[in-house]
C-alpha cells in the first residue's frame, strides 16, 4: 500500500523544470487576451490622434503637404472667425448648459417623488429624446421653427402674437439652437442625476424632517449634496459636448446668420471639408482639445474636492 501512494505522489508531481517554463507563459498569457484589444485602440484612437497631430503642422501649398511648423497654432490667434466661434461657444456653454442642468436636476427630483404614479412611463418619455438621431430631431426643429409655415409661429399666431425669425434672426438662431440642445439633452442628464438621486438614504430626509427642515432645506442640504457627484459628472459631460457641439448649428442654420450660430465644431468642418485646409483645421482641434482639457480640470478642482 505504501508503495503505491508513493508512486502516485511521484507521478503527480511535475517533471523538473516545468513549473519554470509554465511561468512566463503564464504571464504573457494576459498580453495575449489585450493584445486584440490594444491593436484596434492603437489604430483606430492612437494613431488618428498622433497623424493629426502631424498634419497641423504642416500646410497644403500648390498640391503638396509643406512644413510650416506652428504657423497654424498662430494664425489661430488672429482668425477673427475662430474667436467668433469660440464666442458662440462659450455663450451656449454659459447660458445654456446650467439651464439645462437646473431643469435635469428638478426633473430627476420630480421623477423620484413617492407621489408620482407612473414614474417609468415619465422617465422613458424624458429620456426619448437622447435616442433621436441628431440630424434627425435637428431637421424637426427647422421645421417646426420655420418662419413662414412652421409649427411654433402658427401656434403664436393663433393667440395674437408675432411670428418669430428664429433661424433667420441672429439673436433668435442662438435661442433656438439653445432650445434644441435643452430638448434634446435635458432628459439624458436627469437619468444620470437620478440614479445618484436613488441613491441617497431615505433616512437623511427622515432625519431632517425630524429636524424641523422643509423641503427646500432638505434640498439644499441632503439633496444637493447627493447629488454633487453626479453634478459633477454631468457638468464635465455637458462641457465637452458643448465645446463640441457641430450637428445641431450645422443642420439648424449652418452657423448663420451672420456667423451667429458658427461654433468651433462647424468652424472646423468648413476648413477641413470645405476649404480643404487639413491642416489648419487640425490645429483647431489641438486647441479645441487643450480648452476641453483646462476647462476640465477647473471643474474637477472647484466640484472634486467636496465629493
Amino acid at each position: 500500500m505504501t508503495a503505491a501512494l508513493t508512486d502516485r505522489a511521484a507521478a503527480a508531481v511535475p517533471p523538473k523544470g516545468t513549473a519554470a517554463r509554465s511561468r512566463p507563459r503564464r504571464r504573457v498569457a494576459p498580453y495575449l487576451f489585450v493584445l486584440p484589444a490594444l491593436l484596434l485602440f492603437a489604430t483606430f484612437k492612437i494613431y488618428p490622434i498622433v497623424r493629426s497631430f502631424v498634419i497641423s503642422l504642416h500646410k497644403s501649398v500648390g498640391g503638396t503637404e509643406q512644413f510650416v511648423g506652428a504657423d497654424n497654432y498662430t494664425r489661430l490667434l488672429g482668425d477673427s472667425l475662430f474667436w467668433t466661434a469660440l464666442k458662440n461657444t462659450a455663450v451656449i456653454l454659459v447660458v445654456q448648459v446650467p439651464v439645462m442642468l437646473a431643469l435635469a436636476t428638478g426633473l430627476a427630483v420630480a421623477l423620484n417623488s413617492r407621489l408620482l404614479r407612473g414614474r417609468a412611463v415619465f422617465r422613458l418619455g424624458f429620456f426619448l429624446p437622447m435616442v433621436t438621431g441628431l440630424v434627425a430631431y435637428g431637421v424637426i426643429f427647422s421645421v417646426l421653427l420655420n418662419k413662414d409655415f412652421g409649427l411654433v409661429n402658427w401656434l403664436m399666431e393663433l393667440v395674437g402674437l408675432d411670428a418669430v425669425p428664429w433661424l433667420t434672426d441672429p439673436l433668435w438662431a442662438k435661442v433656438s439652437l439653445g432650445l434644441a440642445l435643452t430638448w434634446h439633452y435635458t432628459g439624458y442628464n436627469a437619468v444620470i442625476l437620478l440614479a445618484r438621486l436613488q441613491a441617497v438614504p431615505a433616512e437623511l430626509y427622515d432625519a431632517a424632517a425630524v429636524d424641523g427642515a422643509g423641503a427646500w432645506t432638505s434640498f439644499r442640504h441632503v439633496t444637493l449634496p447627493g447629488l454633487r457627484p453626479a453634478l459633477l459628472l454631468t457638468t464635465v459631460l455637458s462641457t465637452i459636448g458643448t465645446l463640441q457641439v457641430f450637428d445641431e448649428p450645422y443642420v439648424l442654420t449652418g452657423g448663420g446668420p451672420d456667423n451667429a450660430t458658427l461654433t468651433i465644431g462647424v468652424y472646423l468642418y468648413q476648413n477641413a471639408f470645405k476649404y480643404f485646409d487639413f491642416g489648419y483645421a487640425s490645429a483647431i482641434a489641438y486647441a479645441l482639445a487643450v480648452l476641453i482639457g483646462i476647462l476640465g480640470v477647473i471643474q474637477f478642482r472647484l466640484l472634486g474636492e467636496k465629493t
